[in-house]
């Protein structure tokens, strides 16, 4: 049996990567697109959806599970995987980002960060070290360091200092979960804001910690474009080359094959789903706003070329009249198409990496959305 956090690099094309990353609930192949279930569900399908459309790996949310149903009651039903009812790996993120987008009912000191919930106002402290007994209680496959993610716009001054803070709590957290202590994997989270030299820097005083796969974090917040594909160009190459590389929360196609081209493994965002709630569908032919009036009688499937339950069975009219009705199936089934699409995106990528056409693959999947 494979040892979880064992990473392995089947091939290359410039400086995209083709690999396996272990967990102790299967492999994962790499790159991966991994779909949302911040409160232990992906809004709007269940397990067997996401299985038919090829989901290997979903991310679900500290601070969220935190919260309510609570990681203690979790964890008396046999942690995540039991309690949602899914048997394929799971990442968990610490909660750091949504605790800080709390803004006006947080505070950061050396301890932590207290925060008011934001269902019932009742105060809360979250530690490095609880954010790690939150996670192993949880037993989620990945679990996220506590950092600290800078707004965009933020000073230089204050990016480093934060970086710094970020260090010390990835610390923490390495020490209340040492290398080797169970088979949950532990990643460190690269900050610094858009300064290159200081995503460096974080990423120099993460690897001197270890972790088993490091994130880049702080991105796709508000900055422009440029800066963060700046960002992500300057940073991967310092990252170890033998370990996973994550890009937290980052989702249009075009950012996902940007970060494919430099080296990244692992993606997440909750763009598709929410998309797909909002009628705005991802297809081999560009975006669709199911919406539009023109498709009242449109008999043609979403996307010929997609295999998915959705465009196998229904028409844009049907697609169209669910979502102008407000019918539940319209979520479900928009969700369906959109996080296939996803899903074909990177599995696409995988397989022209293997075959050394990455480039040609990445210019004929993103032709239809330039522009």
């Amino acid at each position: 049996m494979r040892t979880p956090g064992e990473f392995t690099l089947h091939a290359r094309d410039g400086k995209a990567r083709r690999a396996t990353l272990q967990t102790a609930h299967g492999p994962v192949q790499t790159p991966v697109f991994m779909p949302v279930g911040t409160v232990g569900t992906v809004k709007a399908v269940d397990p067997r959806d996401l299985a038919e459309v090829g989901a290997q790996m979903i991310l679900g949310n500290t601070y969220h599970l935190y919260l309510r149903p609570g990681h203690e009651l979790v964890a008396r039903r046999g942690g995540l995987h039991t309690f949602m009812g899914w048997d394929g790996p799971i990442l968990t993120d610490s909660g750091g980002y949504q605790v800080f987008s709390l803004t006006e009912l947080r505070k950061i000191e050396e301890e932590g960060v207290t925060f008011r919930s934001h269902l019932d106002g009742s105060p809360h402290l979250f530690t490095p070290e609880k954010v790690v007994e939150i996670q192993r209680n949880l037993n989620s496959d990945v679990m996220m360091v506590l950092d600290e993610c800078p707004p965009a716009g933020a000073e230089r001054d204050y990016v480093a200092n934060s970086l710094e803070l970020t260090t010390r709590w990835a610390r923490r957290c390495r020490q209340a979960y040492p290398a080797g202590a169970g088979d949950n994997l532990l990643f460190g989270i690269v900050q610094g804001g858009v300064f290159e030299d200081l995503r460096r820097e974080s990423a120099e005083q993460l690897m001197d910690i270890g972790f088993e796969g490091y994130a880049l974090g702080g991105l796709s917040v508000g900055e422009a474009k440029e800066d963060m594909y700046r960002i992500l160009r300057a940073s991967t190459p310092v990252l170890p080359e033998e370990k996973p590389r994550y890009l937290m929360g980052v989702g249009t196609p075009e950012d996902i094959l940007e970060g494919v081209a430099n080296g990244v493994d692992l993606f997440d965002c909750v763009l598709p789903t929410r998309n797909a709630r909002n009628g705005t569908l991802y297809t081999s032919r560009g975006k669709v706003n199911i919406k539009r009036a023109d498709f009242a009688e449109d008999d043609s499937p979403l996307d010929p070329a997609c295999p998915c339950y959705t465009c196998r069975t229904f028409t844009k009219a049907y697609l169209r009249h669910l979502y102008k009705a407000g019918e539940l199936l319209s979520y479900r089934l928009n969700t369906i198409h959109n996080l296939r699409y996803f899903l074909d995106l990177t599995a696409g990528a995988r397989a022209a990496i293997e075959e050394g056409r990455f480039a040609d693959y990445r210019r004929d999947a993103l032709a239809p959305y330039s522009g």
